[in-house]
């Protein structure tokens, strides 16, 4: 939780996430008591999440203390991811017109690092050897690089707006990738080359190319996320 994040929008962001991953699916009853038994804090901040899910058109209250998880909120996440991917790319666009020599060369070295990472996390897989730490400092440095970008549009309310109304809080976001990962050593690398074509876009000062890049691995990391948390679902029920 970074320190600008206050409780209530961990809870908030958690309990989004859950609902677009289908982890929690329609008619599903959450209860104050219990997400803060989950998330281990007080019920005062869960109170408050789930009123914002609720004014959100995510969840229905059917208690003082009980919500039921709304029937139409696929469609809301459907728009919210929209809205994300859309940020995302325009983010990008206005990257590869404004970012300095400076953030250029810092894109390149953060992937540089990025990929003796990857180098390291692999070796130690083939080695029958844990690889989390690697797969995690890999997570935050790509979240850096994504950090950098942002700050190459040089634009606060663009990168004020996506920070708002991205479908995964990054703590959440680093969680799920790490336990696909888990399942599968491969997840997710089948687009980590399009790192290096989004940097190479804003050298060449190419919007199109860059806002279609960053778009297309946005859809792509949302699906591949959203996805999973389906498929635990069903697992969980199947072990039931």
């Amino acid at each position: 939780m970074t320190t600008a994040e206050t409780l209530a929008d961990r809870a908030y962001r958690h309990v989004r996430a859950a609902i677009a991953t289908g982890e929690l699916a329609a008619g599903d009853k959450v209860t104050e008591r219990g997400m803060a038994e989950r998330l281990r804090i007080s019920p005062t901040p869960v109170r408050e999440a789930l009123r914002r899910l609720e004014l959100d058109g995510l969840i229905e209250r059917i208690g003082p203390r009980t919500v039921l998880v709304s029937a139409i909120h696929q469609a809301a996440i459907d728009d919210l991811a929209e809205v994300e991917v859309g940020l995302r790319g325009l983010i990008a666009r206005f990257a590869a017109r404004h970012a300095t020599a400076e953030q250029l060369d810092a894109l390149d070295e953060i992937l540089d690092r990025a990929d003796d990472l990857l180098i390291l996390a692999k070796e130690r897989r083939r080695q029958g050897q844990p690889a989390d730490r690697h797969l995690t400092a890999l997570l935050d440095t790509i979240q850096e690089f994504n950090d950098t970008v942002s700050a190459c549009a040089h634009n606060p309310i663009l990168v004020r707006l996506l920070e708002q109304s991205q479908v995964f809080a990054r703590e959440e976001r680093r969680e799920r990738v790490l336990q696909q990962v888990a399942q599968d050593d491969t997840f997710g690398l089948d687009r980590y080359t399009s790192h290096r074509a989004l940097a190479k876009a804003l050298r060449a000062g190419d919007s199109a190319a860059a806002e279609r890049i960053a778009t297309q691995d946005v859809q792509g990391g949302l699906a591949a996320l959203r996805d999973g948390g389906r498929q635990a679902r069903k697992a969980a029920r199947v072990a039931r």
